[in-house]
């Protein structure tokens, strides 16, 4: 399964989602990897910490490779860019600052596909794919979205988040029309949640009402995720009877019920 975690609107915590689900995978016993598509690299940092180096191989220079920069003696496999973090079957593509500096040429020689064909290939190693996406629409969200079985939207309850839900959901039918037919939404993360505030529990029941697939499971918002970040340890080893992280457990579990 290759899922995507994708919105448009930062700060919703795409990347702390993505992480804390494929190290839940990987702690199941899972062969898990995540593939880091954002120049920010905050899942780069947060799964590998000091062992994080912008100039080791990456996926800027898996694409780097498709645009035909010359990159070592002789080409890359895939594989090559498999990075293993520290937790027992959990692997990582690391992400690099030079994707924004590549993006233009990409778009340019219209390299969407590349991502697809290798993280199919990667799927036949690999147990769960996690893609972790950048805050916009462009080509590494659609790279990733050609890529996907299924989408994970994180979302924040407020009014902002909301508008850009709309224009989410339109992208995502397009892209779905257009290149990748057999892409389906997963479902809505609530993130950051507060069910004693009114607002919050007013606009995800509004959310569900509307028909939205919007999962059981909310994530509360707690300083032991910005912990978890400093210490760069995912949740269900940092603090794996925590509140937040149980909720977690039971948002991954919800997941693969089916």
């Amino acid at each position: 399964m290759i899922r995507v975690v994708f919105n448009q609107k930062g700060g919703v915590g795409k990347s702390s989602i993505a992480a804390n689900l494929a190290a839940i995978s990987a702690r199941r016993d899972k062969k898990t990897l995540i593939v880091d598509i954002d120049p920010q690299c905050n899942a780069s940092h947060y799964l590998l910490g000091d062992r994080f180096k912008p100039t080791d191989l990456s996926v800027a220079d898996f694409f780097k490779q498709h645009l035909g920069f010359k990159l070592g003696s002789s080409p890359y496999a895939v594989n090559d860019y498999v990075t293993a973090s520290a937790y027992k079957n959990l692997y990582i593509i690391q992400s690099s600052p030079e994707l924004a500096d590549i993006q233009s040429k990409l778009e340019s020689k219209y390299k969407i596909y590349k991502l697809r064909d290798a993280l199919r290939e990667l799927s036949k190693s690999f147990d769960a794919i996690y893609i972790d996406t950048p805050p916009a629409f462009n080509i590494y969200t659609l790279s990733a979205l050609i890529a996907a079985h299924s989408c994970l939207i994180p979302f924040d309850c407020d009014a902002f988040s909301r508008s850009a839900l709309y224009a989410l959901m339109e992208n995502l039918e397009e892209t779905r029309g257009d290149h990748n037919e057999g892409l389906r939404v997963e479902g809505i993360v609530v993130n950051q949640y507060m069910p004693r505030a009114s607002q919050p529990t007013r606009i995800v029941a509004e959310l569900i009402e509307e028909g939205l697939p919007v999962f059981n499971a909310k994530l509360s918002s707690s300083v032991k995720m910005r912990e978890s970040h400093e210490r760069s340890i995912p949740l269900i080893h940092f603090a794996p009877n925590h509140k937040l992280t149980q909720e977690y457990v039971a948002l991954f579990d919800e997941l693969n019920a089916a």
